[in-house]
């Protein structure tokens, strides 16, 4: 197959870009006047991410040092629903796969599995905490606040999901998406976050936004009464700043790799215009991308491929990566089977991508709209066919970097690293 030329673009961002982490946590904490508030010696359980967030072990190192500096007693926890596995091992090199170390972090990391329950909502859904951190006297939550990816609302995915499912563990996050089949995301997120702020020690929270090349462009930094407000007007900054396709029709969309680590489902689902929950979301008006073509899984990921079921087609060097009991662990957990579905897999990208094409129609190769990505979080350059040309030149906020080429292959067939 003749493939149409491509065009290398660099999206030009808004790029406000935080220098100074380390400062700018030090002087917000200090703000809190923690040593007002806490004694000497008390412990403090600092909730870890699994996501893969830009300079997240200064952050969490500079977090940690903080609380020290208050006399406090850290220690780590991933919090995460049913991520590295469901196993607690599996969790703590989660962490370490972002540069988490006991050793950098000069505390200590205590994963388990284990949840006490704490209450319940108004709705009688079960509200449960990570063991270690209900022993605490206090928790921390650290987390990057951007959109969900499967609905809308003016908290999404930030500090109050950590606390509601980040918090519960994989039994808690299996309860609470049966419980969203029913109430939705919104009212069983907020319930349970609130819960856990009424019932729990919760010390403050660290939110953080990144920019559309995905650094930390800002940290914020709240009391436990302040979470809730704060992170609205944090989650709309991070969607104004949030990164996006350059173009909203497509017709073949190539992504390079998918995981954990870029987002819950693989890849960002506002991002592609696809959820694939019909039990709880309504699909995106926007984008509209015909087919997704998905070439391989992330190192990070471990071998889960969460979300694989939304793309139309695969590699069978991606289907070889899975490790189907953490995907079938993920997928039960999020009530969400769908995803786990194994799309048609290709011997190599060369298929993949010639399948693709063959199943969006007659359109003519000139016209084909094609776009290919790293991966959902890394969209400052991307590729496009030459289909897009004439609406590339009304645009300034798109810049060629590399005018029309080929789009080049291995001799395995596999497209070389973006």
């Amino acid at each position: 197959m003749d493939f149409p030329k491509m065009i290398r673009l660099k999206q030009n961002f808004e790029v406000p870009t935080l220098e100074d982490i380390s400062g700018e946590i030090n002087t917000k904490i200090k703000n809190l006047d923690l040593k007002e508030k806490v004694k000497a010696g008390e412990t403090v359980a600092v909730a870890c991410s699994s996501r893969g967030i830009a300079n997240y072990n200064t952050i969490v190192k500079s977090t940690v040092d903080c609380l020290k500096d208050a006399g406090l007693q850290p220690f780590l926890f991933p919090a995460m629903g049913s991520h590295g596995a469901s196993t607690a091992e599996g969790q703590k090199k989660v962490l370490e796969n972002y540069g988490i170390f006991e050793e950098s972090m000069g505390v200590p990391i205590r994963s388990c599995l284990d949840v006490v329950q704490i209450g319940e909502t108004e709705d009688a859904v079960p509200v449960y905490i990570d063991k270690f951190a209900s022993e605490a006297d206090y928790i921390v939550p650290i987390n990057r606040i951007k959109s969900h990816t499967e609905f809308e609302h003016p908290t999404e995915s930030g500090l109050t999901k950590m606390l509601a499912i980040g918090l519960g563990k994989q039994k808690g996050a299996a309860i609470y998406h049966q419980a969203i089949m029913v109430y939705g995301y919104p009212r069983v997120i907020l319930s349970v976050a609130r819960q856990v702020l009424g019932t729990a020690n919760i010390l403050c929270g660290v939110g953080i936004v990144e920019n559309g090349y995905g650094q930390t462009a800002q940290i914020g930094v709240m009391g436990s009464g302040d979470i809730e407000e704060t992170e609205k007007k944090l989650l709309a900054e991070a969607k104004r700043l949030a990164a996006r396709l350059p173009f909203e029709e497509v017709d073949v969309l190539i992504i390079d790799e998918m995981g954990k680590d870029i987002s819950g489902t693989g890849f960002d689902t506002k991002v592609v215009g696809r959820i694939l929950m019909p039990l709880v979301s309504a699909e995106p008006e926007k984008p509209q991308i015909k087919r997704i073509v998905v070439c391989d899984l992330t190192r990070q990921t471990e071998g889960n491929a969460d979300g694989v079921g939304i793309a139309d087609f695969v590699t069978r060097c991606l289907v070889d990566k899975i490790d189907m009991q953490a995907l079938k662990i993920n997928a039960i957990t999020g009530a969400e089977p769908e995803h786990a579905r194994i799309p048609m897999a290709l011997d190599n990208d060369r298929q993949a991508v010639e399948v693709a094409i063959q199943s969006v129609g007659m359109v003519a190769r000139e016209n084909l709209k094609i776009i290919r990505i790293k991966n959902t979080m890394r969209l400052a350059e991307v590729e496009i066919s030459l289909a897009y040309k004439n609406e590339l030149l009304k645009r300034d906020d798109l810049e060629i970097v590399r005018d029309e080429h080929l789009l080049e292959f291995d001799p395995d067939g596999n497209l070389p690293p973006f």
